[in-house]
């Protein structure tokens, strides 16, 4: 069931699989970094597990059965780019309850993402190799 209360927040995006699903939770999902302390506080509030990493600082992962767009700062639907780690953003988060094989708990639902600052994703540059470095 879903709560009707929503919340704000800026993060750093990382690992965004809006468009293709990730391929071990077979779910399009987003993390939602470096979160502040108001946004933490916020978060648990609604029933939330925010979790810490090093590399992540505060973090959600929000996740979907469905594509996930995002929106550029002037409204418009973000496509054909990937977003990259490290692209800031503000997004509308809500909570929903699950139950599922005796077990339940809350999961945040992002309402809304808002790219503001876009940092392209890359993919790593592929080396070549000398003729005479073949083995």
């Amino acid at each position: 069931m879903e709560n009707t209360q929503r919340v704000k927040i800026k993060a750093d995006v990382m690992w965004a699989y809006l468009d293709k699903p990730n391929d071990m939770s077979q779910k399009y999902q987003v993390d939602l970094c470096n979160l502040s302390d108001p946004a933490v506080k916020a978060i648990e509030e609604m029933g939330i597990a925010v979790r810490q990493k090093e590399d992540k600082g505060y973090f959600i992962t929000c996740k979907s059965s469905n594509p996930i767009r995002a929106f550029d700062s002037d409204g418009d639907v973000l496509e054909g780019i990937t977003i990259g780690n490290g692209s800031k953003a503000v997004a509308m988060i809500s909570s929903y309850s699950w139950n599922w094989k005796g077990k339940e708990g809350v999961s945040p639902s992002l309402r809304k993402l808002v790219i503001d600052e876009l940092v392209s994703y890359e993919g790593e540059p592929v080396e070549e190799a000398d003729d005479d470095e073949i083995l």
